[in-house]
């Protein structure tokens, strides 16, 4: 079953496109968290960041470092936010890897900060965490 980004790179839902090659597409977001909020997608499908192939994942992070870079020198950005979700949990609303490239401005418009709870480190087994995750890199 295809999702709407799948349906847009098909061309059968019509979007703001900022960049495309054979590889990616570029769009800008229909909820512009900050104006000029783009989304940077593969046009294969693979589900998240986790599961697209390296080749792919830097051509992905490549156009949305220039559109960055657009973003600050044409709109006057003073910041920008280059970010992805992997799984509902953790924010992601479209099952296709996608990187939002998120314009911040000054004078209060496009704030952000990020919120995470915060743990006590005590309460972890620091080393044998840090051996755990090590051992999944293998």
């Amino acid at each position: 079953m295809k999702d709407i980004f799948c349906h847009i790179i098909d061309g059968e839902i019509p979007s703001n496109i900022i960049y495309e090659d054979d590889d990616v597409i570029a769009i800008l977001d229909i909820s512009q968290a900050t104006k000029g909020h783009t989304l940077v997608i593969p046009k294969a499908h693979y589900d998240n960041f986790l599961s697209c192939p390296m080749e792919i994942m830097h051509k992905v992070y490549d156009v949305a470092q220039r559109i960055g870079q657009a973003e600050m020198s044409v709109l006057g950005a003073k910041g920008v936010n280059i970010l992805t979700n992997v799984g509902e949990p953790a924010g992601q609303s479209v099952p296709h890897f996608h990187v939002h490239v998120i314009p911040r401005y000054l004078g209060g418009e496009g704030g952000f900060q990020i919120t995470m709870a915060s743990h006590d480190a005590n309460s972890f087994d620091l080393p044998r965490l840090a051996m755990q995750i090590k051992e999944g890199l293998e």
